[in-house]
């Protein structure tokens, strides 16, 4: 059956720690406490953790089809003028990585910044030109793009210029997101590996990490909304499920929205939030009978795919309501999955 520890609360009664499934699921209880209930807090508000490495924005890097434009001063012969209906001018970064420009032939570009290239089209034409002053910028960035599809108002391809450009930007620059974008679960494909963006706990908890910074030959795919929910049952109103798809919702939210708990049959110090992953199961307790565990409830966000669970057995027969549920969360990890 079913492993127990047994602990004697301070009110005297006498309640029941499982260890372990008779199917062999580990799981344990968390008695929630105002000590503890900040952590939960977050546990419960993201639906999965952003894996994508934040990244580190260095100086562009050139590659090939960039538009390179050289300015001399005082030598406007060495400058390439624009061409009619054109909006740049400048020099084509070719295939090989090199452009070649006036006395001084193929510059090496690829992979370099404006700065070294700067640097070298001044030495090499200070034997032409005595203390030449150059300058070096980039007309036009082609060789770097991401693309943006999915549940994006206009899927778009974007060029990676000398500014940053977050996952935030980049949806923003394809319109947006559309309103069956699940902005919690955006996958980035980043050399051969993909990577979960929780762009949802950026937006609504202001976490840094969740809005990275992409890199040339990103492609961000924006998945379609699934509905989240959770599972209200036992001495409540109306057991059934309560959409989480959309907001956050407390315990005491869930439980009010059902009808409460039945003031005759249940045990309000019976209380489970039963929470799993993987073969992993936490079973968090709430103390509905106090003025402070009612605060609690009120704290307490639930996560997709929680089963609420409000017990009308004695507390020495909590094994009893657990056994029955587990095998509830067992069925509900799993559809979702």
């Amino acid at each position: 059956m079913v492993a127990l520890l047994l602990a004697a609360c301070a009110d005297g009664e006498v309640w029941v720690s499982p260890q372990k499934s008779a199917q062999g699921t580990d799981f344990t209880i968390v008695e929630v406490t105002t000590e503890n209930v900040p952590s939960l807090i977050d546990e419960g508000r993201l639906v999965g953790a952003t894996t994508l490495p934040a990244g580190k924005s260095g100086e562009y890097r050139i590659g090939s089809g960039d538009i390179v434009s050289v300015f001399v001063f005082d030598h406007p012969e060495l400058t390439v003028p624009l061409a009619e209906g054109e909006r740049t001018g400048g020099f084509a970064v070719q295939s090989d990585g090199t452009f070649n420009y006036p006395f001084i032939g193929a510059v090496e570009a690829r992979g370099r910044t404006v700065d070294e290239i700067r640097k070298e089209i001044a030495a090499r034409l200070d034997k032409f030109i005595p203390e030449p002053q150059v300058d070096v910028r980039i007309a036009s960035f082609n060789s770097q793009r991401v693309v943006v599809g999915g549940e994006v108002a206009s899927p778009t391809t974007q060029s990676i210029t000398s500014w940053p450009l977050t996952i935030l930007e980049a949806i923003n620059g394809a319109g947006g997101l559309t309103e069956n974008a699940d902005a919690s679960r955006i996958v980035v494909r980043r050399k051969g590996e993909s990577y979960l963006v929780n762009l949802d706990g950026f937006l609504k908890a202001k976490s840094g990490s969740s809005n990275p910074i992409l890199f040339g030959g990103d492609v961000v795919s924006v998945p379609r909304k699934r509905r989240a929910e959770v599972y209200v049952l036992g001495e409540v109103g109306q057991p059934a499920t309560v959409d989480v798809s959309d907001e956050q919702v407390s315990l005491t939210q869930a439980l009010a929205r059902q009808g409460g708990i039945d003031e005759v049959r249940a045990n309000a110090s019976g209380v489970f939030v039963f929470r799993g992953e993987g073969s992993q199961t936490t079973i968090y307790r709430v103390d509905l009978r106090s003025p402070t565990g009612l605060v609690l409830g009120t704290r307490f966000i639930l996560a997709p795919n929680d089963v609420v669970y409000v017990t009308r057995s004695p507390i020495q027969r909590w094994n009893d309501t657990i056994s029955r549920v587990l095998p509830t969360v067992s069925v509900a990890r799993t559809v979702t999955q």
